[in-house]
């Protein structure tokens, strides 16, 4: 499913710009249930996030949030389940992987800046990774609107970002910005320094995470615990073994 080329680029700068797996007509479907969830659930939006003893920050100022997608309607199943994008966790973390969890996050206007960071406790080994995410774009990122930042090649140091900077929310001279059209999925080994940046503009700039870990890893949500009846019976075999349940 990947090219040497793709491959050789994310095991070099720890991230993979897939292209626009999604066309406009299914970007719009997406943020119409999302826009959905999200009147429905009201100021519970993300409570499943504090359910959780493996997410450090459940909620950020100035950011909407929506959790465990997997249980909230058929559009969600691609955003785990895309061949291509499996294809590139395997990359990163080989077979034995499944989903920790599926969540969206909307940077607010004057909002969503996040310290330079990685989805792990600790640096890794022999390149024995243990976390992937995917950032699925419900718009366009441009330079002003919050699109998430990178610092290729950092995922291989052996040093934190909290350890290595003297101010992590800082920019840094490294750094280069998520730039696509909404559709787009950008695949990003999370042991490599990133975060959002600051949306500039007067509109929300929204997007899905789903976030990968290793088979012998906690999840961040439960699914087993989390699982329905009517997900379970429509994701087959292949859904099952991605969300272990």
């Amino acid at each position: 499913m990947l090219s040497q080329k793709e491959i050789e680029t994310l095991d070099r700068d720890g991230f993979l710009n897939l292209g626009q797996l999604l066309n406009s007509q299914e970007v719009k479907e997406v943020n119409d249930k999302i826009d959905e969830l999200l009147a429905n659930e009201g100021q519970k939006a993300g409570s499943e996030l504090f359910d959780s003893k493996y997410i450090r920050h459940p909620t950020e100022d100035g950011v909407d949030r929506l959790a465990d997608l997997v249980n909230k309607g058929k559009v969600f199943d691609q955003f785990y389940m895309h061949p291509k994008v499996l294809a590139t966790i395997e990359t990163v973390i080989g077979k034995a992987y499944k989903l920790s969890s599926l969540n969206y996050r909307a940077a607010k206007p004057g909002k969503g800046l996040q310290k330079l960071h990685v989805d792990w406790g600790n640096t890794v080994a022999n390149g024995e990774y243990k976390v992937c995410n995917t950032i699925w774009l419900l718009d366009d990122f441009v330079f002003n609107n919050g699109a998430t930042r990178i610092v290729p090649g950092t995922h291989k140091l052996d040093i934190l970002p909290n350890d290595a900077l003297e101010n992590p929310l800082e920019k840094h001279p490294d750094e280069t910005l998520i730039i696509a059209p909404a559709g787009s999925v950008v695949v990003f080994n999370s042991h490599v320094w990133h975060g959002g940046t600051t949306n500039h503009t007067q509109k929300d700039r929204r997007s899905i995470h789903s976030y990968f870990c290793a088979r012998d890893l906690p999840q961040q949500v439960d699914q087993k615990r989390y699982i329905t009846q009517e997900t379970k019976s429509r994701i087959g075999e292949k859904g099952a073994f991605v969300l272990d349940v």
